[in-house]
């Protein structure tokens, strides 16, 4: 009996601790496919967010038929406990429906004008201020990868960026201050995430965008060609203005949405999302599998045909200080900036 009972105790000792073992990784595995502590459980819907700059940094704007509405302003006024920041509602922090309660008070106060910025008036910063990681897609329209001389890739091409490349709408960008004179545009798609995202398939990717933004991966080509890596023409600061609204996935389809470039009025792209190589959900979840995706991080889904780099080298007048530039998206509005 006794050694019955210690070779009882030894197999029921050795259970519990492989079990104990195989915790964390079951823990991490169930903690991936749920929304961590301080993300939203349900990605807001019917939304457009901006970022406005005030005299003490950024504030939320919110979209509305009365212009931006001004939610720092009306958050303390009205004590909705709404988010005031775009990273607030990022990491779902005050009542998200407080907006709607703000926008609604607003409306009706005798002040109105004081909580509502005119579009043609609002100064604004970039949509998202805060990312942790911007991702750009190399030669991800099938007719810009032919423009260039290149075959369509067969899995996405990454590069970064970093946070002090972000620019805005209205914004400007100094290349009189650079090491570099082939200035290039790339009007782009931007998709910002919305949850913590880990090996998601393709099939689940959507309910991980929160939205999409309108941007331009503002290039120098002869910094990107010294080397086989892109990061130093694509990384000069000011070089990714995105806005002025972030609009909530559910009102966009951002695979099928028109896309133009505009340098000093004259139209040098025009095409669709359509001609992506890799669609939205494609590079979320290929992303996905190499590294953790947090809420408020962007990806850059590249640019289609008509980039000056395109061009035959006769033909190729680089961008200067002066130009104004306007990269329009269908349905996520205007993106304009000027060179300086």
């Amino acid at each position: 009996m006794d050694h019955d009972r210690r070779t009882f105790l030894k197999t029921t000792s050795l259970v519990a601790a492989m079990a104990a073992a195989s915790l964390p990784a079951a823990t991490e595995a169930a903690a991936q496919s749920g929304p961590k502590a301080g993300e939203p459980k349900e990605l807001p819907k019917g939304m457009t967010f901006a970022t406005l700059r005030r005299q003490d940094g950024f504030g939320l704007g919110l979209r509305t038929d009365r212009g931006v509405l001004d939610v720092v302003a009306a958050e303390q006024d009205f004590r909705e406990g709404a988010p005031t920041t775009i990273d607030a509602v990022f990491q779902a922090q005050g009542d998200i429906n407080g907006l709607r309660r703000l926008v609604d008070k607003a409306r009706a106060s005798a002040s109105a004008e004081r909580y509502f910025v005119a579009l043609d008036k609002a100064a604004f910063g970039p949509c998202v201020t805060n990312p942790e990681k911007i991702i750009c897609i190399g030669l991800n329209y099938r007719r810009h990868a032919a423009e260039t001389g290149n075959p369509v890739p067969k899995q996405p091409i990454l590069f970064n960026k970093y946070n002090t490349a972000l620019n805005c709408h209205g914004g400007t960008i100094g290349v009189s201050e650079e090491d570099a004179q082939k200035f290039d545009y790339e009007a782009e798609l931007v998709i910002v995430i919305g949850r913590r995202a880990r090996n998601v398939s393709e099939a689940d990717a959507p309910n991980y965008i929160f939205g999409y933004a309108t941007g331009n991966d503002f290039t120098a080509r002869d910094l990107q060609s010294r080397s086989s890596q892109w990061m130093l023409g694509k990384s000069l600061d000011g070089s990714a203005p995105i806005g002025p609204w972030l609009v909530t996935a559910d009102q966009v389809d951002g695979d099928n949405l028109k896309i133009e470039c505009r340098v000093n009025g004259q139209v040098r792209q025009s095409s669709n999302t359509s001609d992506m190589v890799f669609n939205c959900k494609q590079l979320v979840s290929y992303v996905s599998k190499y590294f953790t995706l947090k809420p408020g991080d962007i990806i850059f889904t590249g640019t289609p045909e008509g980039v000056i780099s395109g061009y035959p080298k006769d033909k190729q007048v680089w961008l200067k200080a002066g130009d104004t530039l306007v990269t329009s998206i269908e349905k996520l509005g205007d993106l304009s900036f000027t060179l300086t």
